[in-house]
């Protein structure tokens, strides 16, 4: 309010007992005296000088009359409150009423600041202004006290001369609060069952739950005091329910909805991946089906996001399974190289043993987040939902989010016009699985990546083209390979003497022999054909070959597996014989083990002991048996048939035939002698041409390379079977 006036303002003011004019209301202050009081009188610092007068200093009925034209009731500075604890902490209707008599109450003390009337009049005039409507009061004031009492304003003064503001907030509502009956009745039983009914079905009337709670605590409900009370009408249920839904909101949408509640009330941090700051330090990878349709069915999208710079890669794929995830792992590698960690939920699909053994193989590590946990791999989730809402809206094809948006798509034509159609006609289907991949490609190149990042403040394309991390690579046919698919049962395998089972077939594998456990892989592109690697340490084996599916002779197969596996063992068990000829050509064992004893003996010279010879019978008789005799001389027949034996021939002719492993080298000479320029006879061509059509030939051409094909067959033969044998 103003309180400070010229004499021209008063004059235009028009109050009762003063002149209308300037001229007199100066002539009047002078009369008055107004002019010496020092405190109530001030230099105008406006244009023209003059003086300015204090309301003050206006008479009774002067002063009242300007305070009820321009004294405002409004709301006071804001002022440092003290800290609330949850015993002090107030309602917001608490504190607007407390703020509402306190407005009242500064507005008296102006109001009464310079009154030449006692309190008792000042009290009076200010509620009678008040209550007829003549002062200034803001709206909500007005709405919070629409009267005032003498009394009323006397006990507000009082308790803010004392400080005692508190007594001011008053919040009846507050006061009455969870002492009804449904609240207190059976010891709080009685809220918490309505509480239960509510969350188990939304959907129960007032009347519902008044005979479900006298079924359950019958027709009277007993207070705290022991008093029974009769069960509350339908309406004090139906504001009892009302305000239950809305004080336990948190409370029944965790029971009654926990989707929701775990999207929009459930605690999430903020940041939390702030840490994260250079590209492939962690991805996320989750899946969802697509809310569009194709011409071959449903399918489901697999997400990759990089957390750092925001990069995502889609893959579509026909139903979720462990092949689905190593192909979009494949897909994300080869683009933006290998990560760090990638964290993932605990879908089947990816916590199998294909997607672990391959995350282990290329140096991986994985995280789980906690089951029912979605919000732990928020990033995927919102990336997922980006491309529902901004790419699959705009699909041919398209059915909506959730189950209303099928039905208001699906509202677009009469039921008359969807009868006999089916559900591709319907909703406009248009596309394959493989059209859609492409489109979902060109929508995370085009669009995704190419936008501004919220998070970022960049695109996730620019975001990761400033990162100077070095990239981790990986050859895409080590990746192929890592992706093949493992044989049943884990592709485990014992090698046996018919070599590795498959699929109720028998692959032959050149280095690995009965015993060894061996991880097979298969070979998409040839059925005949796996890939072996040790199951300990995961090196590479050797190929199967299966000769039903490759189309090789069985029995050369065979011979050449027995020629290599004879290689292998001769090389292997060479030097073993060397030692064993060792053993057979020097000492017995015994004596090298009574040499070794005598070594070990304590060097201590055992003296003579007195003897005597002991005899009986039987040892006489002994003695008399053991006198030697000459041996007989042989008969003349006997020296005839010895000389007749010797002058016979009884030597055994050698084998002449040649056996396949000499074949075999007789046509990589002639082959290495032909390829170095050397001159053959016809003979020996003949011979390598008849040889090279037959089974035998191809056989070892498959297991170890054809040597028409390589420069030097000779070398290439003793290279591989080197190799092998190591």
């Amino acid at each position: 309010m103003k309180e400070w006036c010229t004499a021209r303002e008063l004059a235009d003011a028009s109050l009762a007992g003063l002149p209308d004019t300037e001229r007199g209301v100066q002539l009047f202050a002078q009369r008055e005296g107004w002019n010496e009081s020092l405190a109530y009188v001030r230099r105008r610092a406006g244009r023209g000088g003059g003086v300015e007068y204090n309301v003050c200093l206006l008479p009774t009925s002067a002063r009242i009359a300007f305070e009820r034209r321009h004294r405002a009731i409004e709301a006071p500075e804001p002022a440092p409150l003290p800290i609330e604890t949850p015993a002090t902490a107030i309602s917001d209707r608490a504190a607007r009423e407390r703020d509402a008599r306190l407005a009242v109450v500064a507005a008296f003390q102006a109001f009464g600041r310079g009154q030449r009337l006692g309190n008792a009049s000042r009290s009076k005039i200010f509620v009678d202004a008040y209550n007829g409507g003549t002062l200034i009061i803001d709206a909500w004031i007005r709405e919070i006290i629409p009267t005032l009492s003498p009394r009323s304003l006397a006990r507000w003064c009082a308790a803010r001369k004392s400080g005692r503001t508190d007594r001011l907030a008053v919040d009846r509502a507050a006061a009455r609060k969870g002492k009804g009956v449904l609240d207190v009745a059976c010891g709080g039983r009685v809220r918490t069952y309505l509480l239960a009914l509510i969350a188990h079905n939304p959907h129960l009337s007032a009347q519902h739950l008044r005979t479900l709670i006298r079924s359950e605590f019958g027709d009277q409900l007993m207070m705290a005091d022991g008093q029974m009370v009769e069960v509350p009408p339908v309406r004090t249920i139906q504001h009892a329910v009302a305000r239950l839904k809305k004080d336990e909101a948190v409370t029944l949408t965790k029971l009654s909805n926990p989707d929701r509640y775990r999207s929009t009330m459930a605690p999430s941090g903020v940041g939390t991946y702030r840490w994260v700051q250079e590209p492939n330090t962690l991805w996320m990878i989750d899946a969802s089906p697509v809310d569009a349709l194709c011409v071959d069915g449903r399918h489901s999208i697999y997400a990759a996001i990089d957390i750092a710079t925001r990069r995502t890669r889609l893959y579509v794929s026909r139903t979720p399974r462990a092949s689905a995830v190593a192909l979009l792992i494949r897909k994300a590698i080869t683009a933006w190289g290998a990560p760090e960690t990638i964290k993932t939920d605990n879908g089947s699909d990816f916590v199998a043993q294909d997607t672990k053994r391959l995350f282990a193989s290329l140096g991986i590590e994985m995280q789980l987040s906690d089951a029912y946990s979605p919000q732990q791999k928020g990033h995927v989730e919102r990336v997922i939902k980006t491309f529902q809402h901004d790419c699959a809206t705009l699909l041919p094809g398209f059915v909506g989010h959730n189950v209303a948006d099928r039905k208001r798509i699906e509202d677009r034509k009469s039921f008359a016009a969807r009868l006999g159609e089916d559900t591709a006609e319907t909703f406009g289907v248009s596309l394959t699985g493989a059209q859609l991949q492409a489109t979902v490609d060109q929508w995370v190149d085009v669009i995704y990546e190419q936008r501004t990042h919220a998070a970022l403040g960049t695109s996730p394309m620019l975001a990761a083209a400033a990162s100077r991390k070095p990239i981790r690579t990986v050859d895409p046919r080590a990746l192929d390979l890592l992706l093949m698919p493992v044989a049943e049962g884990g592709g485990i395998r014992t090698v046996t003497k018919f070599g590795v089972r498959v699929d109720n077939f028998h692959y032959v594998i050149n280095a690995a022999f009965p015993g060894d456990r061996v991880l097979v892989r298969h070979d998409p592109n040839d059925a005949g054909r796996i890939i072996a690697f040790d199951a300990d340490s995961g090196i590479y084996v050797g190929d199967g070959i299966c000769p039903e599916l490759a189309g090789v002779d069985p029995a050369e197969l065979l011979r050449v597996k027995r020629e290599f596996s004879a290689e292998y063992r001769a090389e292997k068990t060479r030097p073993i014989q060397k030692e064993i000829k060792k053993l057979t050509t020097g000492p017995a064992l015994i004596d090298r083990m009574l040499e070794v004893a005598r070594r070990d003996m304590p060097n201590v010279i055992a003296l003579p002991k007195r003897e005597e010879n002991h005899s009986t019978p039987a040892i006489a008789a002994a003695l008399d048996a053991m006198v030697p005799r000459e041996a007989p001389a042989p008969s003349a027949d006997v020296l005839a048939m010895q000389a007749r034996l010797i002058a016979e021939d009884t030597v055994v002719p050698l084998r002449t035939e040649e056996t396949p492993h000499q074949r075999w080298q007789r046509a990589l000479d002639v082959i290495a002698r032909m390829r170095g320029g050397e001159t053959v006879s016809a003979d020996e061509a003949m011979w390598l041409g008849s040889y090279r059509t037959g089974a035998e030939y191809q056989a070892r051409a498959l297991m170890h390379g054809d040597p028409m094909e390589t420069k030097n067959p000779a070398a290439s033969w003793t290279d591989a079977a080197g190799q092998q044998s190591l």
